[in-house]
């Protein structure tokens, strides 16, 4: 196959001359800088096009309207917002991420999410919008760095579809009005991407150094799944940088030192500091950071419960079955599969056409970064056995939306090249391919509603048109007929996308632990279950009241409407996430357990309060015979105990981590807080069996057995006890 030799270079990247290499326009003196530089926000760079700058606002202005659209009634993860709250609480929780302002646990991830979270609620209050402001702002953020990354290598129209591709990606708008980790981890990542391209063109070595940091504070927002990227990050700096291969190999040097320091501090100073002065490592099996690294959110992610690393990843999937087709299922297949086929094609259209290219040439530089940072991704995520959310693919969405736009551009280009004849198929291939893909992908959801509907129809009649007015165009040399094709074609391959983000927006999801775009496709979910909905699988955090406007007050204004059971709402799908842990799927009834109250089902069932309902009435007992204890009550998990502390405002402590599975609670620890005055009140099961998810846990039964021979028991709360200093001896 022919290729094409790249155009000549008019800028020092090889692509088209930017702002800092323009010549100083007298205008612009010393007296005007400032006042061009904020005239230039607004237009645009002199050698764009004028259509471009009002382009890229009118993306952001789309972005940051279904990103914040109704923020106010969004609920977000309660494990989360708990721990966000108890952070606005405690400098110490703060620090350590806990999910109790008290610092007896953390919550299963690294705190840097946490942090942008906390200091915006403690800058403006803690509350719905406080907390979910900085998950817009970076939403936003990694749009707009996504077009200026793409634009400076492919121009302003790879880089205004990029931009406005990701912004309609489904799952990431989905995830974006939450409060998991996830749009900080991507913000990041695309920072560690812009600081290595900037290596890269320049062979410079601080550049690279910032883009290891970058990726270290990913890592301490998500763990293991930040480095993700890194085999093509090497692998792109290593081939293409503008430096001789020895300066290549120690800047890499360098900057893995950055990487790891920026990695590692955080875990470092946690595991150096005895246990008896920080929180218990939540999701970890020794109290460590280190073995959160390596097993709950590394390799068990990826192994599942069988693995001999990591079995706490527990093996459960909401997102279908572990395979190459995973993306593709009725499950994910609407939240992010829409334009993987068209990246497909361009990606590989686009390095045959970059095949002359000399080595250090910028396009097929970003073309292997888009590329490895989508197939990386996709493998990952395909083939993880253990625990899987859909959510978990927004981190491939930048990589499929720079390919849409720069491989579509380069497709265009040689589109329209009539002297290399056989590139007259390949664009129209590709428009057609995903055009099928997309009519269905919205006939799974037919009937769903009428957005979809008319979606069908749009990227039907506007892929049809797309391809015939390509194809048409070309060969009768019409050049209009082409244009106004592909523009056919933008609307064809968006226009279910933008049906599931607008969705997204305007349709209240009740599950803040898995959220989803679209309507409810049903199946999957590891056995049981459908997508979006109202189930609460077990993965990373329980799901349950809304924050408030303001500090939980013990009223119940946390935004729950549930004056009975805080624990019905903490307790929703428990069933599936007890059979997660065993069976590496869930309960396909999961969703009938939150009726019964209390953690339910088989999520920290047992000994240490498994099955016992909270209710609001509880709570405010609690707080009224308090009598100075640090800790309001001890419960059995995450998802029991981050409700309470939303409703209530007091530090909960939760002895089980997120399934009760955690030995974050012994009988000696529990007697010393019982003795020291600290906690006075813990729910027990009813059964008095062990606890934790998947088995018999010998310290749960421990506990339960010694509660209820020297404890209180509180007539009008089944499973609530009281704990007197004289009790424990």
């Amino acid at each position: 196959m022919t290729t094409l030799a790249p155009p000549p270079t008019t800028g020092r990247d090889g692509g088209p001359r930017h702002r800092a290499e323009a010549p100083p326009a007298g205008a612009a003196g010393a007296g005007g800088g400032l006042a061009a530089r904020a005239r230039r926000m607004f237009t645009g760079a002199p050698e764009d096009p004028r259509w471009a700058r009002p382009a890229l606002w009118a993306v952001l202005v789309l972005t940051t309207a279904l990103y914040a659209w109704n923020l106010s009634s969004l609920t977000g993860n309660t494990f989360y917002n708990a721990a966000v709250y108890s952070g606005t609480q405690s400098w110490k929780a703060f620090f350590f991420g806990a999910l109790d302002a008290g610092s007896f646990i953390t919550v299963d991830k690294p705190p840097f999410a946490l942090w942008v979270m906390g200091l915006s609620a403690r800058v403006f209050g803690y509350g719905t919008w406080q907390i979910m402001l900085p998950m817009v702002a970076v939403g936003v953020g990694s749009v707009a760095l996504l077009y200026r990354m793409v634009k400076r290598d492919f121009g302003a129209v790879a880089g205004t579809i990029a931009a406005l591709a990701l912004t309609l990606t489904p799952i990431t708008v989905a995830i974006t009005r939450d409060t998991n980790p996830d749009p900080v981890l991507v913000f990041l990542m695309l920072l560690g991407a812009a600081t290595l391209m900037k290596a890269v063109r320049t062979g410079r070595l601080m550049p690279l150094v910032w883009s290891g940091v970058a990726i270290g504070f990913a890592f301490n927002t998500k763990m293991m799944q930040a480095y993700v990227v890194l085999p093509v990050f090497l692998l792109v700096y290593l081939w293409a940088a503008n430096a001789s291969l020895g300066r290549r190999i120690r800047n890499l040097a360098v900057g893995t030192v950055a990487l790891i320091v920026s990695s590692a501090w955080w875990m470092v100073v946690v595991d150096l500091i005895p246990a008896s002065s920080r929180p218990y490592i939540g999701g970890s099996t020794d109290n460590t950071v280190w073995d959160l690294v390596i097993g709950y959110n590394g390799f068990g992610r990826i192994f599942g419960a069988g693995s001999s690393v990591g079995s706490q990843g527990n093996g459960a999937s909401f997102g279908g079955d572990a395979s190459v087709y995973r993306m593709f299922n009725e499950i994910m297949g609407g939240q992010i599969s829409w334009l993987i086929p068209f990246a497909l094609i361009t990606l590989v259209g686009g390095l045959v056409l970059r095949g002359r290219a000399p080595r250090t040439d910028a396009k097929r530089a970003a073309l292997l970064l888009w590329g490895g940072w989508f197939v990386l991704h996709y493998l990952t995520f395909a083939l993880a056995e253990g625990t899987f959310h859909p959510y978990y693919v927004t981190a491939m969405a930048p990589g499929i939306a720079a390919l849409a736009g720069a491989g579509g551009v380069m497709l265009y280009g040689a589109f329209k090249e009539r002297s290399v004849a056989q590139w007259g198929w390949v664009l129209p291939l590709a428009v057609a391919v995903s055009a099928v893909w997309a009519v269905v992908l919205l006939q799974r959801v037919s009937g769903s509603g009428t957005v979809y509907t008319v979606a069908q129809v749009v990227a039907g009649v506007a892929g049809a048109v797309a391809v015939i007015g390509l194809l048409v165009g070309r060969f009768t040399r019409r050049r209009k007929l082409v244009g106004l094709a592909s523009l056919a074609a933008v609307v064809a391959l968006l226009a279910g996308p933008a049906a599931y983000s607008v969705s997204a927006a305007t349709t209240a999801s009740s599950s803040g632990t898995n959220p989803t775009a679209g309507p409810n496709t049903g199946g999957g979910m590891g056995g049981g279950g459908g997508m979006g909905g109202g189930q609460r699988p077990s993965g990373d955090a329980p799901t349950g009241n809304a924050p408030s406007g303001s500090a939980p007050s013990g009223t119940g204004n946390s935004g729950s409407s549930n004056s009975g059971s805080t624990s019905s709402s903490t307790g929703n799908s428990s069933g599936s996430s007890g059979s997660s842990g065993s069976s590496g799927s869930s309960g396909s009834s999961g969703s009938s357990s939150s009726q019964a109250g209390g953690d339910g089902g088989g999520t920290g069932g047992g000994g240490m309060g498994g099955g016992s309902q909270v209710s609001s009435e509880m709570i405010t007992y609690l707080k009224k015979n308090q009598d100075g204890a640090t800790w309001l009550v001890a419960v059995a998990t995450d998802q029991t105990a981050s409700s309470i502390i939303l409703e209530s405002g007091q530090p909960v402590i939760s002895m089980g981590g997120w399934s009760g599975s955690d030995e974050a609670m012994t009988l000696a620890k529990l007697k010393a807080l019982v003795k020291a005055g600290k906690l006075h009140y813990i729910v027990v099961s009813d059964s008095g069996q062990g606890g934790g998810q998947g088995g018999s846990s010998s310290a749960a039964s421990e506990i339960a057995t010694w509660v209820k021979e020297n404890g209180s028991a509180v007539s009008d709360y089944s499973g609530l006890y009281r704990l007197d200093a004289s009790d424990a001896g």
